[in-house]
Parts: structure tokens; C-alpha cells; sequence
């Protein structure tokens, strides 16, 4: 018997992760109580969730269960190699500690309309620790009756020992020259030998903290030393989009510019916001966005997690015809960067317009309208946002390395940068 159990072993972080009825590889949300997730670096709101091996910072991540009572809800991670399939790696072999936790930070909102129970959890902690750099998921779950997936998150843990040099270009296709945006870059790693870059180096490239358009399994094309080259021609480019649209929903009591109105009835409010045009032909206007993120913040309050309110929120997109063959989504971080269906809308043929009513709670938030053809499942934002070489967009390179004969992959630099630096 001893002779199997070595390979079990290695292959128990799949099992694991296999286990798991209807689990998504990517930020998800299982459970239509559980809402306004934010997992990001401690204190820093906006940031991704990206954090250097043993440099003592923390992931916070913050949630709000709508339902009426606590829950006992509990927290793993796995390692997982570039693909975000599981590595081979034991349990033991990448966490210091306890490989499940529970989260007993919780607190009861305060003077809302709504009702909810507010959680939060920082890693690592002194319970759970990371001992390997790599891409992880983070699993959270409602240990109630039986034990059900609720959230899952993803993150990266960098060793810094690369550093990467980028720079945004205009795209080499002159068709895209005034629409998209081209990444060029390289890395240096002085002192530090990679024997067969071309093979055991690999990028990806995430545009505002996106995964879902992301250009990954990239490999150096020029390579030197102590110095490999990522200067591609019509590959690392990304539709620029438009700077995104804005909702302020930080007071209730009065309304702010993105705000028509706010009414009251009974134990909700319902916020309607003025009508929203397509902007394809539209003259590009530059304006200062937080990059499809949101925060969750309030004005008529003191306590932003506990004390802002859930609102029930109309959209409205003017459209004088129906899409057929095609449906239409708010889209942004508020959606976690997919097309939802709380976030669908429908016709309205009496005013011309697509309509969508969403749960948000107070904060301030970004969003897109995107076009998705029933048929091909492709996000198209062409018809409703246009593109714009100007826009401002943020940039995160991953380095992934793993030499022959290693059982996963290592991320050696993590760097994010603005379109216009």
C-alpha cells in the first residue's frame, strides 16, 4: 500500500478542488444573500489582490450576508499553477499553519433600512500563512447543515525578484491605431540565472485588474543574460474602451449629480438614476475614473461597512430598438467583471430604452452597458461604450516562472501601471 500513497498525495490538491459542486476557478458568488464582496490589499481599497511572500502585508476581504441570521462560515486557499488549474503542491507544502479557518470577524448593521450581517477576515494571519509565491484561490464557505461553496476569490503572492519595465504603445495595426491600446515590455533579473527563458518564463497581462480578457502563457521572444524581451507585434492589445461611467450613491438624503431621485417606501429605497446615452459616436471625454472598481462609502453615516444602506437602483439605457439575438448587462467590478443575471436588462419599447433594477449598497461605483450576442457568448462593447486610444486604463504584468523539473509556478514580479505613465 505504501507504494501508492506518494502519488495520492500529489494529486490530492485536484481532489480537493474537484469536490466542490459547481465551483468556479474565478471570483464568484454562489450565493445570492452573500453581496458588495471587496477582497483587496489592507488599507489600500482600490488596490488588486497582490501581495509580496513574507513582506507582512495583508489581504482584506469584506463581505455582506443579507440573510437573517449569523453564519459559520469558514476559509481555505489553494495554490494553483499559471492556468489556475490546482498545482501539485500538498497543503502543507504552501500554508503555514491551519489549511481552514473560520471567519469570527462579524458585526450587525446599524440604523439601515436593510438588514445585514457585515464579515471580514485578513490573510495571511497568524492561523494561516503562505510559504510559496503563486496564483491562489480562495475559497469561503457556509458551514451550517453542510458545508456549501459561497465565494470564490482570486489572488497572487509575489516573490520580488524581477523587475518589469513596460511601456503602452500605439497598436501596430493601423486599424486599431485610434481604438486600442498595445503593451510592450521587458524584465530584468540581475543575478538571477534562468537557463531556458523562452520555456520556464511566462507573462500575463491583465487590463484593470480583469481576468476575463486577460493575455496570458506569453513567453519572452528576445532574450539576453539578465534580460528577456516581451516586444510583440499585434499581440498584447486591448480594446482602450471609454473612461467608465459613474454612480455616486454615497447620501440618501440628497442627490447627487448621477442621481435623479431617491424615494422611500416602506424598509427600501429605491434610487433612479438619470438615463444614460449610447456613447459610440459620442466625442471622447476624459474624466477621472477608479477603472470599473467601486467603493463602499457614505456620506449620511459614520461607519461606511455597517451604517450605508442597500438601495434598490433603476438603470436606464436609451436604445430607440430592440437587439434581437442579443441581450444587454451593466458590466464592471460591480458585476465581478461578468455578465450576470441580476445585472441583465430588458426592453422597454414605451421609452426606447433598456431597463435593469440592482441591489447595490451605498459607495460610489463604475460600470459599462455591453452587448452580448446569444450566440456567440462575446462581450461586445462597441456598440454601446465605442473605443478610444486616450482612455485611461491600468496595466498588471504577472512573471511566472518554473525551471525544469519543478512542481509549480512561481510568480517572480507583479507590477501595475497607468496607460499614461
Amino acid at each position: 500500500m505504501k507504494r501508492f500513497f506518494f502519488p495520492l498525495l500529489l494529486f490530492l490538491p485536484l481532489v480537493l478542488f474537484a469536490q466542490d459542486e459547481n465551483l468556479k476557478n474565478y471570483d464568484y458568488v454562489y450565493d445570492n444573500n452573500i453581496r458588495s464582496v471587496r477582497f483587496h490589499v489592507a488599507g489600500l481599497v482600490l488596490t488588486y489582490p497582490i501581495i509580496d511572500l513574507n513582506s507582512g502585508a495583508q489581504l482584506a476581504l469584506s463581505f455582506d450576508d443579507l440573510g437573517e441570521d449569523v453564519k459559520d462560515y469558514l476559509y481555505t486557499v489553494v495554490h494553483c499553477n499559471a492556468d489556475w488549474t490546482p498545482s501539485n503542491l500538498m497543503i502543507s507544502e504552501y500554508i503555514d499553519g491551519f489549511s481552514e479557518e473560520t471567519i469570527d470577524k462579524y458585526n450587525y448593521s446599524f440604523k439601515t433600512m436593510m438588514e445585514f450581517t457585515h464579515y471580514e477576515v485578513a490573510l495571511p494571519n497568524e492561523d494561516m500563512r503562505f510559504k510559496k509565491s503563486g496564483n491562489y484561490l480562495l475559497k469561503v464557505y457556509d458551514n451550517e447543515d453542510e458545508k456549501t461553496l459561497v465565494i470564490t476569490r482570486r489572488f497572487m503572492v509575489v516573490e520580488p525578484i524581477m523587475q518589469v519595465i513596460p511601456r503602452v504603445v500605439r497598436p501596430a495595426m493601423v486599424s486599431k491605431s485610434k481604438t486600442h491600446q498595445e503593451i510592450d515590455f521587458k524584465i530584468t533579473h540581475q543575478g538571477f540565472e534562468v537557463r531556458n527563458p523562452r520555456v520556464e518564463i511566462t507573462a500575463a497581462v491583465l487590463q484593470n485588474g480583469r481576468w476575463d480578457n486577460a493575455i496570458t502563457s506569453l513567453h519572452p521572444i528576445f532574450t539576453r543574460t539578465e534580460e528577456q524581451s516581451f516586444d510583440y507585434q499585434n499581440k498584447i492589445v486591448f480594446p482602450a474602451g471609454k473612461e467608465f461611467r459613474q454612480i455616486d450613491l454615497r447620501s440618501l438624503e440628497k442627490n447627487p449629480g448621477t442621481v435623479k431621485s431617491v424615494e422611500r417606501y416602506g424598509d427600501t429605497y429605491d434610487v433612479t438614476l438619470f438615463k444614460d446615452k449610447k456613447r459610440i459616436n459620442q466625442t471622447y471625454l476624459e474624466w477621472k475614473d477608479i477603472n470599473g472598481n467601486f467603493l463602499i462609502e457614505t456620506f449620511d453615516e459614520n461607519d461606511p461597512d455597517l451604517e450605508s444602506d442597500y438601495a434598490k437602483v433603476f438603470f436606464t439605457l436609451s436604445s430607440p430598438t430592440e437587439y434581437y439575438d442579443a441581450d444587454v448587462y451593466i458590466f464592471g467590478g460591480l458585476s465581478d467583471w461578468q455578465v450576470k443575471p441580476e445585472f441583465k436588462m430588458v426592453y422597454n419599447p414605451a421609452i426606447n430604452s433598456y431597463v435593469a433594477k440592482v441591489l447595490l449598497k451605498q459607495g460610489f461605483y463604475n460600470y459599462l452597458y455591453v452587448v452580448v450576442p446569444q450566440e456567440t457568448q462575446q462581450l461586445d462593447f462597441e456598440e454601446t461604450e465605442g473605443d478610444w486610444y486616450e482612455a485611461e486604463n491600468e496595466y498588471t504584468i504577472l512573471i511566472y516562472y518554473r525551471p525544469f523539473g519543478a512542481r509549480y509556478d512561481r510568480i517572480l514580479a507583479a507590477y501595475t501601471f497607468d496607460s499614461r505613465q
